[in-house]
């Protein structure tokens, strides 16, 4: 039986016909399965299926493969149009002993990131009008060589600037499908991320919580070249 790949959003390439017959789904399934484990970075269905045999489908292999994780130690999750082997949520305190330590952001590099990811595609004036203040060109820098955000798409207004958008690493990084998973001040809040700031929206580039759940986020060109 296929699987209904309009339920699950797994959009299956293109399966060439082949003289030789496809691999059984549930060896299918266990070629995936060694793609996901053994790379690093997430994987498209496209990636996947051009490592497979001719007549494979990966998008479907996918959807066995991410049932039969279900509630085990590691879960099979989606991000952006990737997928990766990921530690089960819940048992993420297991791992905290092997966290790597990384140098923290500067307080104008955690505003600039933060309206790029709730602006997205945004300018570098844009940014500067929203924060008040200069954008430094290491800031930017910094979160370029980062990999947390890249330059999207030049707008078509007169000097046709650059816009920036957040990446797929970034979202990988913490555990976001897409930018609309983003939290709104509601949730900081009650996350205690916000005890120290100044309330409703001071903090540069979060929508205010009248806005925060009809304002959408711009991704049309978040993974467009």
């Amino acid at each position: 039986m296929m699987a209904d790949d309009d339920k699950t959003g797994i959009e299956a390439p293109e399966i060439e016909e082949s003289l030789f017959e496809a691999p059984p789904m549930a060896e299918q399934e266990r070629m995936v399965e060694a793609i996901l484990f053994a790379t690093a970075e997430p994987v498209t269905v496209k990636e996947m299926a051009d490592r497979m045999p001719h007549g494979c489908d990966a998008a479907e292999a996918i959807v066995y493969l991410r049932k039969r994780y279900e509630g085990r130690g590691v879960s099979v999750v989606r991000v952006a149009d990737a997928w990766s082997i990921r530690t089960a949520p819940d048992l993420g305190f297991l791992m905290q002993k092997e966290t790597v330590e990384t140098r923290k952001l500067s307080r104008a590099a955690i505003e600039t990131l933060a309206i790029i990811a709730y602006h997205q595609p945004v300018t570098r004036s844009e940014i500067e009008e929203i924060r008040g203040v200069s954008v430094s060109r290491g800031t930017v820098d910094q979160l370029l060589e980062m990999e947390w955000i890249r330059f999207g798409r030049r707008r078509m207004t007169p000097g046709r600037p650059v816009t920036f958008v957040v990446t797929q690493g970034f979202l990988d990084h913490f555990g976001l499908e897409n930018a609309r998973d983003l939290p709104g001040l509601k949730e900081l809040r009650s996350a205690g991320l916000l005890e120290s700031r100044p309330p409703l929206g001071a903090m540069p580039g979060m929508p205010d919580a009248e806005d925060e759940d009809s304002e959408a986020i711009g991704q049309s060109e978040m993974f467009e070249e």
